[in-house]
């Protein structure tokens, strides 16, 4: 994401970090220190616990899957689609794409303790058992279904349930450690909250959500092969066919700069699949896909040279790609 360790005491970790708790000798009575150390003890154990838990669902990852869902709900609504509805789908999504990491970290606690990027992670660490994290993420999972259940469409409900099985099953389990093309299988389940952003508010799916759904896909590849190449030998070392392990690096940079350019084509499509789209958007795809295109050749370029290739470059350019394109799409919307 054999047995099945209990659930690691944080408060002997925490412990080990303060100071010893000292008394004089033949005074029974306890200070006034210790009645002040006594009770954060296990305030800052609870704290650290559940920090360890919301680490596992990756929320940098979660909140950047959700910038892309209110965007693609006030395209279907053609404005504001309401407050209860909105908290309801982010809520939901947010859970979802918890629940489908926690599983991931569940499943892959193996080579998790193999790469450097990872090994701190609250399974690894033995912060969290195996055990208790796949309740979690079975929890979290259940959660989100019900609460999307409730609040939204089915079609929405029934897309979130396919990308946490798509993700933690598919992905994780079968293809991860199989295929060099895992990432583009697991780009599926990593665009599915545009379609369910979209499906909240309609119920159904058309043409926007879906060239916005394209978008996501194609610009994925770029985005996470640039992170895979930063963090190649890792992958190396436990063993999981990424690209940038099975491959050259000239060839993984001209695979991300052909995506690039998909990303930009797909992005051209908005406009004309989406009536109420005007001048905002079309500058903002023209100008965002034409610079994400040019840092991926320069990507290239770094690799061919012999030199540094700097891939947490593109990286980044990505990133800030995908939410100033969310930000276009949702002034274009308003104005």
């Amino acid at each position: 994401m054999g047995g099945l360790p209990t659930l690691s005491g944080g408060e002997g970790l925490i412990g080990a970090l303060l100071p010893a708790r000292r008394r004089a000798p033949g005074h029974p009575v306890t200070t006034i220190a210790d009645r002040s150390v006594s009770p954060a003890r296990p305030l800052r154990t609870a704290r650290a616990t559940v920090a360890a838990y919301v680490s596992l669902t990756k929320p940098k990852l979660v909140e950047l899957l959700l910038v892309t869902t209110l965007p693609a709900m006030m395209l279907a609504d053609g404005g504001w689609p309401g407050t209860g509805l909105v908290v309801a789908t982010l809520v939901g999504g947010m859970l979802a794409a918890g629940a489908a990491n926690t599983i991931n970290c569940w499943y892959d606690r193996d080579i998790d303790r193999l790469m450097s990027r990872t090994r701190d992670r609250p399974i690894p660490s033995g912060v969290i058992s195996p055990r208790n994290a796949l309740v979690f993420g079975v929890l979290l999972a259940w959660v989100s279904l019900v609460l999307l259940g409730l609040f939204t469409t089915p079609l929405a409900t029934a897309l979130a349930a396919a990308a946490v099985l798509a993700y933690s099953v598919l992905y994780t389990m079968v293809l991860k450690r199989r295929t060099r093309h895992n990432t583009v299988f697991g780009g599926l389940p990593g665009a599915a909250p545009v379609l369910i952003g979209w499906a909240a508010v309609t119920g159904s799916l058309d043409w926007p959500a879906l060239v916005f759904f394209g978008i996501v896909f194609c610009w994925q590849m770029p985005h996470f092969w640039a992170l895979a190449s930063r963090f190649r030998f890792d992958y190396f070392r436990a063993g999981v066919p990424m690209l940038s392990v099975v491959a050259g690096p000239v060839t993984v940079g001209q695979q991300s700069v052909a995506w690039a350019w998909g990303t930009l084509g797909t992005s051209l499509l908005m406009v004309p699949a989406t009536p109420q789209l005007g001048w905002i958007t079309g500058v903002a795809t023209l100008g965002l896909g034409a610079w994400y295109v040019a840092e991926s050749h320069a990507w290239l370029r770094r690799i061919r040279s012999g030199g540094p290739d700097r891939p947490m470059k593109l990286f980044s350019v990505s990133i800030t790609y995908m939410t100033l394109l969310s930000i276009a799409l949702v002034a274009d919307v308003l104005v």
